[in-house]
């Protein structure tokens, strides 16, 4: 009978797979999609990873413009492409992204081992119809930036790995989630500093991300992979520190992590702030540096320090 029928929440929802196909989307632009919050997912119940409701399906299939505009909103360039929608020269829009103006949404590794930078065509369009860049697209570039160029900074990795915190923190459904997305971007030398319990850190190690995959695992593609997925200025480092020891906190009231009956816990040291190491409670990483004057303006004030990482991904994704 019709009125006995018990509906499963599978029955409401399909596998990553089959909602690509639906919409239309090869499976690593639907992956991208749901990293940017195109297509919102959610937890299969039977511990399978994630899926996507029918209905979020049919809301995408019923907007204006469905599929080309779905498409186009994940579509992905590399330099050579970019430069030319931005109609500058390759150099020209290197630079632009080593500062970090333009920021990489992924990236892959070619035959070279070298790595390739990804962007969303969409936002470098915006970039440049947006007349605050003119002199950054024409004019000469500001000594003080060439000064920055020529220290060797490259900004790149790490604006691809706030891109990717923020993803990993929105999946995130609880505490010890949200730790082991700090905590897959720092060195395990870094976490077994801040988790000393041996318990806790094979907890937390149970939700740390592994890094996307490039080649197979101990291959020197993926070896490359890892590192672009580790932080390495120290700044960076503070900040996500001090983020996994307040999230950390969070977590053990949430669920102290299992250990053998009897067993107490190893007790933790507390990370102090210091004045050449800032936590991200108190300051907020710069990833995109603002549009740098034209060389005859006068100098902009440096930007006030605000709160941490976590907010700024927030308010990012607001």
């Amino acid at each position: 009978m019709a009125g006995n029928t018990i509906t499963k929440p599978s029955d409401l929802s399909c596998t990553p797979s089959r909602a690509a196909r639906e919409l239309g989307l090869k499976r690593g632009d639907f992956d991208l999609a749901v990293h940017l919050g195109r297509v919102r997912t959610v937890p299969d119940e039977e511990g399978g990873g994630r899926r996507v409701a029918h209905a979020e399906i049919d809301r995408l299939r019923s907007a204006a413009g469905f599929p080309d505009t779905l498409i186009e909103s994940v579509r992905t360039v590399g330099t050579t492409e970019g430069a030319a929608l931005m109609e500058v020269t390759s150099a020209r829009f290197t630079r632009l992204a080593r500062l970090g103006l333009v920021v990489p949404v992924k990236f892959y590794l070619n035959r070279y081992r070298a790595v390739v930078w990804l962007y969303l065509a969409e936002e470098l369009r915006q970039f440049a119809a947006d007349k605050n860049h003119t002199s950054l697209l024409n004019g000469r570039t500001p000594e003080r930036l060439r000064d920055q160029l020529q220290e060797g900074l490259d900004l790149r990795p790490r604006n691809w790995r706030g891109r990717h915190l923020g993803f990993l923190l929105h999946q995130a459904t609880d505490p010890w989630e949200r730790a082991g997305a700090l905590a897959a971007l720092l060195d395990p030398v870094q976490v077994a500093e801040i988790v000393q319990d041996p318990y806790e850190r094979a907890h937390l190690n149970r939700f740390r991300p592994e890094p996307p995959a490039h080649g197979a695992p101990g291959s020197a593609a993926a070896h490359l992979a890892e590192r672009i997925m580790t932080a390495d200025d120290p700044d960076e480092i503070s900040w996500l520190r001090a983020d996994l020891t307040q999230v950390l906190d969070e977590a053990r009231c949430h669920r102290p992590a299992p250990r053998p009956t009897g067993e107490r816990a190893v007790p933790r040291q507390t990370v102090e702030p210091t004045a050449s190491s800032p936590f991200l409670s108190e300051r907020r990483p710069e990833p995109m540096p603002e549009p740098a004057p034209t060389p005859d303006a006068e100098p902009a004030p440096e930007p006030e320090r605000s709160r941490g990482m976590l907010g700024w991904l927030r308010r990012r994704s607001a």
